[in-house]
């Protein structure tokens, strides 16, 4: 179900002792996914499950390294174990305005992930933390692939990904991507 949804809203659980956790909602409201965290790993872990009993492992999302400055995720579909893809930060251009690459199980660039605009960016990082961030992902052969939307809340933080009808694209690679800038784009404000 969580992969076949076109719109969906990620929101940071408010209360975890340790890590952090994602609930995934439908528009109507419902869980359909649910997102941990790990804590005190050196490299990142991230879980993406069908529901909060945590019984059915969809994805894995790992770091390749420790540093973060321009770091590649990979993104696993966890039944099979075989790789969907990844997510790689793009570290200089991400100082200015968040940045990252998709790329295909075999390291090839499929889409970008990019910030809104350079001023709102800019007004983010160095006037205020709440103004909310907005990401379009972009196919490198043109045309949209989705929309990530957050909220203004200064408590809770929650990402409305819509993805285009017909793209093309992964839904695991973007669910990935949003599950993936939430933890780490969300751990910023």
């Amino acid at each position: 179900m969580l992969f076949e949804a076109t719109t969906y809203t990620i929101r940071r659980k408010v209360f975890t002792l340790f890590g952090a956790a994602f609930h995934v909602y439908d528009p109507s409201g419902n869980v359909i996914g649910y997102s941990k965290q790990k804590a005190f790993k050196l490299k990142e872990d991230i879980r993406v499950f069908s529901d909060v009993s945590m019984s059915r492992e969809l994805l894995s999302i790992n770091a390749r390294s420790v540093i973060d400055f321009s770091a590649a995720y990979d993104i696993v579909d966890a039944p099979t174990g075989e790789p969907v893809g990844a997510a790689r930060r793009k570290g200089w251009s991400s100082l200015f305005r968040d940045s990252w690459e998709l790329l295909d199980a075999h390291d090839h660039p499929v889409a970008s992930v990019v910030e809104d605009s350079k001023m709102m960016a800019f007004f983010r990082r160095f006037l205020s933390n709440l103004i909310p961030q907005s990401f379009s992902v972009l196919a490198s052969g043109g045309g949209d692939y989705a929309q990530f939307d957050q909220h203004f809340n200064p408590f809770i933080y929650r990402l409305t990904v819509s993805r285009s009808s017909g793209s093309g694209a992964d839904p695991r690679l973007i669910l990935g991507a949003a599950v993936l800038i939430a933890a780490i784009e969300g751990r910023q404000q």
